[in-house]
């Protein structure tokens, strides 16, 4: 048994640094950071064996860790800021979060993190030039969904996550932001931010005091769609990023609604489309509360139970250079299923894993969100 997924966490100074200073290394993201854990059985081995993974993957210039100074400063930082740090498995982290493979190890909070356990948590999302006909209905569904005991999640931006979390400040919000906790962004949002800090909770997985990039979105989204039991769309177009979050919601195995919109409107495509797809046509927020699945909160990571070793596998360098060979075969610049590459390469899911992790810190491959991966183009 894993002690890094089972021991009751704490708060305790070392072990978020740890975590941190892992998940702060060049290479090294969710899904690359609980597959070293689960190999290595602890944060501290993981690292000691990234070098030679790299090395083994075939990088030619070393992999180097986050410095641990810098990764000390962050940490006191946020606690400077009034925040705080939950890792993965903390009392408070969010429960249904937990269920998904690419699950942040580590994020900040500022404001009350046992919001961040509500047992009703539903999305809402949507286009950010949204109408004013949009941004008064996601108000008032989200004012209405929090008064009948759900908590409101959404991302902060403008438009009608700005509307939804103006609608349910009385009964508690979440903001999942793209940036470093201490980043407001737009920043005509610094007066909601701050209510959002006093009443409910604001949570950012990147950096303490970086600035939102592209790359920051999608994963961004993700959380919102992770920890939320259902995901509300309306005014989405086509392309949107509220179609990403629904989408990854999909992925999770949690439902999806969309609020209907006039078909002359490209604001409406996104969840107009979904509608078709199978989402619930949602009118009300009684359509939400009468179609939200209760979701069973998944037991914690088990290294076993997600077809790893509890150890690498026992193989000499021959044989690692050849898995990785028959794995780079299977792979184009079109992403594919983990599971998928498992059937075709013939090999058992630990090897597969091993080989994926020394490629990946060698900077041969990508990883895509719905565990999917792709050969790195240059």
């Amino acid at each position: 048994m894993n002690d890094f997924f089972y021991q009751q966490p704490s708060l305790a100074r070392e072990e978020i640094l740890d975590v941190l200073q892992l998940i702060r290394s060049e290479q090294v993201g969710s899904v690359t950071f609980f597959n070293l854990v689960s190999f290595y059985g602890s944060v501290p081995k993981a690292m000691e064996a990234i070098p030679e993974l790299a090395k083994r993957g075939g990088r030619k210039k070393p992999l180097k860790l986050a410095e641990r100074k810098k990764v000390e400063q962050e940490y006191q930082a946020v606690l400077k800021f009034g925040g705080t740090w939950l890792k993965y498995g903390d009392p408070h982290y969010p429960s249904l979060l937990t269920a998904a493979s690419d699950a942040p190890p580590v994020i900040a909070v500022l404001g009350n993190p046992e919001l961040l356990a509500h047992p009703r948590p539903v999305a809402i999302v949507g286009a950010r030039n949204a109408s004013g006909n949009g941004c008064s209905f996601a108000n008032k569904m989200a004012r209405e969904l929090g008064e009948q005991g759900c908590c409101v999640i959404s991302g902060l931006a403008r438009g009608i996550d700005t509307a939804a979390h103006r609608g349910a400040l009385a009964t508690g919000t979440i903001a999942v932001i793209a940036g470093g906790l201490d980043h407001i962004y737009p920043p005509e949002n610094e007066s909601l931010y701050k209510q959002i800090a006093e009443q409910g909770a604001i949570i950012a997985e990147a950096p303490f005091g970086s600035s939102p990039q592209a790359r920051h979105f999608p994963a961004r989204n993700r959380i919102i769609a992770g920890m939320s039991s259902g995901t509300v769309v309306m005014e989405a177009s086509r392309k949107s990023g509220s179609l990403i979050t629904a989408n990854m919601a999909l992925d999770y195995g949690r439902e999806v609604f969309a609020v209907p919109g006039s078909p002359m409107d490209p604001r409406s495509e996104g969840a107009n489309s979904l509608i078709k797809q199978g989402a619930q046509l949602t009118q009300s927020a009684q359509d939400v509360l009468d179609n939200l699945r209760a979701i069973p909160v998944p037991p914690l990571r088990e290294a076993e139970a997600s077809g790893y070793t509890s150890a690498p596998p026992s193989l000499d360098d021959a044989q690692y250079a050849k898995h990785q060979e028959v794995v780079m075969q299977c792979l184009s610049s079109e992403p594919i299923a983990i599971e998928m590459l498992t059937q075709q390469t013939g090999l058992p899911p630990a090897q597969v894993q091993m080989a994926l992790l020394e490629l990946e810190l060698a900077e041969r491959i990508y990883r895509h969100y719905g565990g999917r991966v792709s050969l790195r183009v240059i």
